[in-house]
């Protein structure tokens, strides 16, 4: 869920990008960069590689502001359930009944979120061309291996093995592997 939080918050990092009015104002028709200028400036500007016409600027505009009042809505309700789960935890006898209530609260709001996020993105990548599509995910995947790096890079020793959870690697905690190797029973022969 948080790799999907992460694709998303990237997706409508470029799509504010797209709508932002300075670079609106230089949307001309450029001809596709070749691919290996792709590859040397992916980095740079995500709007620019993503050659968005003007037209499709206006169509994801126009998403994003049909989804404006319903997001934010979605977004109170996170808010709200979260705190009323968190005040439910701090009082001097937290019953149970009431948590449980609130973790599905909080789950439902969550899943609202999501929901909305992805129909956004669905929306919006209809309005792409194959070949932007293609760019889009570059973009998503270099951005997943650049906080990759960063997280393996940073001093704090959750996040990197965090990390290493995350590229499936076993160990004994997250049970992907046992936590004892098995032995084999020497009076039984193995068939």
């Amino acid at each position: 869920m948080n790799h999907n939080r992460q694709l998303l918050t990237l997706l409508a990092g470029l799509l504010l990008f797209a709508l932002n009015p300075a670079i609106y104002g230089q949307a001309t028709q450029q001809q596709p960069a070749a691919p290996e200028a792709q590859q040397a400036g992916l980095s740079a500007d995500p709007i620019r590689q993503l050659n968005l016409t003007p037209e499709q600027r206006e169509q994801i505009r126009s998403i994003r502001e049909q989804n404006k009042a319903e997001r934010a809505a979605i977004n109170e309700r996170l808010r709200e359930s979260n705190r009323a789960l968190e005040t439910e935890l701090n009082s001097d006898s937290p019953d149970e009944a009431v948590v449980e209530q609130r973790v599905r609260d909080v789950a439902a709001a969550q899943a609202a979120a999501m929901r909305m996020r992805i129909l956004t993105e669905i929306r919006v990548r209809r309005v792409l061309t194959p070949e932007q599509r293609i760019v889009l995910r570059t973009l998503q995947l270099q951005a997943k291996e650049a906080r990759r790096e960063r997280l393996l890079n940073s001093p704090d020793e959750r996040q990197r093995q965090q990390v290493e959870r995350s590229r499936g690697l076993q160990n004994q905690r997250n049970g992907l592997g046992p936590i004892l190797p098995r032995r084999e029973n020497p009076r039984r022969p193995r068939l």
